[in-house]
């Protein structure tokens, strides 16, 4: 009797895991380089030539069709002056418009200050690199709510440019 529980109960498992598997879900994931040009916060506003940023985002992709995926981000900002080193967890939802475009937007947690947001996007597929890579551009506009030393808070707003690799 428990042997026919057993095999009853293996049986329903790979039943029900042959149905999820019908699901078609493609894994990608992407990796670049993030430059931000220009940022307006507290009054004031930054360029890439007053202060020199780079942030590489690296990310894991579930692709649920060809037009729709769903992106978990993780971006290590680092900063020239003061020289620190931040991440930001950025997951996000990505729509394909056609001819290699596609928006989105990805919800922004800076991990080690006090400010989180919002980031709407725009990316371009530029060069498809064999059958499964393509080489594409990203104008990204993080938007921040922040929180200054003094407990102050106020929103930053910028525009970014990502040059990186999907796959």
């Amino acid at each position: 009797m428990t042997q026919l529980r057993f095999i009853s109960v293996l049986s329903l498992m790979l039943l029900a895991g042959a149905t999820n598997a019908a699901a078609q879900d493609r894994l990608g994931g992407h990796f670049g380089f993030a430059f931000p040009l220009v940022a307006h916060g507290d009054g004031t506003t930054t360029t890439i030539s007053d202060d020199f940023v780079i942030a590489v985002p690296m990310g894991i992709t579930v692709k649920r069709s060809e037009k729709f995926a769903f992106d978990l981000e993780l971006a290590p900002v680092i900063q020239n002056d003061p020289r620190h080193i931040d991440l930001t967890v950025h997951p996000g939802l990505a729509w394909g418009i056609g001819g290699g475009y596609s928006i989105g937007s990805r919800i922004a947690f800076d991990i080690g200050s006090a400010t989180w947001g919002f980031t709407p996007l725009f990316n371009k597929g530029l060069v498809e690199m064999g059958k499964s890579a393509t080489f594409f551009g990203e104008l990204d506009v993080p938007i921040r709510f922040k929180e200054d030393s003094a407990g102050k808070g106020y929103t930053s707003v910028g525009l970014a440019v990502v040059f990186g690799v999907g796959f």
